[in-house]
């Protein structure tokens, strides 16, 4: 199998494994943008001791999404038996194919902050009698191990955005498309969902309604010592509401703009550029506001919000406008 180069979000990192397995060689960033990635929710209610800010969509859209753009065969495979689920992989792994999983993360042994998600993703290259070597982000490690026992635990976990002990393969189907004719496509898929959620917590309107609520945060907390610095953490670090998903887009539009020559690509390059930078602001004043126990940076983390809301409207709205 080809050697592992851990990537930025997880999900991009286990389809780069398994892409490059079937010969097909593209950034992290293209992946992320051909899978139309970019989105963002407001979470909160009954079940979660603090709001989540997610700035992508929905664990394995971006897989459906970017294996149908690029023609790609997507196996899935789900069941409620944890010992058919372990049979399916080890059917693939013996075959000389990686696998995809999504797992609860919180099991695996090389995390260094155990968080409970449901919604993370790895790809597994091999198993020996105690161990599975799997691939993970580069802030994870790249290449790792864990016990069998744990990964079998991150599987059969339940609860929020968790799957059914969900394993998948992709293959190659003949030539690839021009990456060019999908690009137009995948940005406009993109700018349309996030122009026009179906709810007010999605899109635009999602980071509208984070920069109404943030600054209530400090009463919303039971611990707010513990829970803003631990949201500034995961939103900056993790991904979910934060930079990274804004960095990755920016990167894609960076890529595309050359590839297209098209200006209002940059001109989407330059805002995601801006809306990155104001989103890890973002982080660091949530943190503060922990850490002090003062509402004012919460305050300015409400302001800057709306401004992120404005700013990536705009970008979406190039995007989503004919080119030229």
């Amino acid at each position: 199998m080809t050697e592992p180069r851990g990537g930025s979000h997880c999900e991009t990192t286990a389809l780069d494994v398994l892409l490059r397995h079937e010969g097909v060689e593209l950034s992290e960033p293209m992946l992320f943008g051909l899978g139309a990635g970019l989105s963002f929710v407001y979470w909160d209610g009954k079940g979660l001791d603090f709001p989540f800010l997610g700035g992508r969509v929905k664990p394995f859209e971006l897989t459906r999404a970017l294996a149908a753009r690029l023609g790609l065969r997507l196996d899935v495979r789900e069941t409620a038996s944890a010992g058919r689920a372990w049979r399916d992989v080890t059917a693939e792994l013996d075959a000389g194919r990686p696998v995809g999983l999504q797992l609860d993360s919180y099991h695996l042994e090389y995390f260094t902050s155990r968080v409970r998600f449901g919604g993370h993703v790895v790809a597994i290259r091999g198993y020996d009698a105690n161990d599975a070597h799997l691939v993970d982000t580069a802030q994870q490690g790249g290449a790792v191990t864990t016990s069998l026992a744990s990964l079998a635990a991150a599987r059969a976990e339940r609860g929020p955005m968790t799957a059914r002990h969900r394993s998948f393969t992709l293959t190659r189907q003949g030539e690839l498309p021009d990456v060019r004719a999908l690009l137009g496509p995948a940005m406009a898929a993109c700018a349309t969902a996030f122009l026009h959620p179906p709810i007010a917590n999605l899109g635009h309107r999602g980071i509208a309604r984070a920069a109404s609520l943030v600054p209530g945060w400090l009463t919303r907390a039971e611990r707010p010592g513990e829970q803003l610095p631990r949201a500034a953490r995961m939103m900056e670090l993790a991904g979910t509401g934060g930079a990274l998903f804004r960095n990755l887009y920016r990167d894609f539009l960076a890529e595309s703009a050359e590839l297209l020559d098209d200006a209002r690509v940059r001109t989407a390059r330059d805002r995601y550029a801006e809306a990155a930078a104001g989103w890890t602001e973002v982080a660091r004043l949530v943190g503060a506001a922990g850490e002090s126990q003062d509402a004012a940076p919460l305050e300015r983390a409400g302001r800057l919000l709306g401004e992120l809301a404005r700013i990536e409207r705009e970008a979406m709205a190039e995007l989503a406008r004919p080119g030229g």
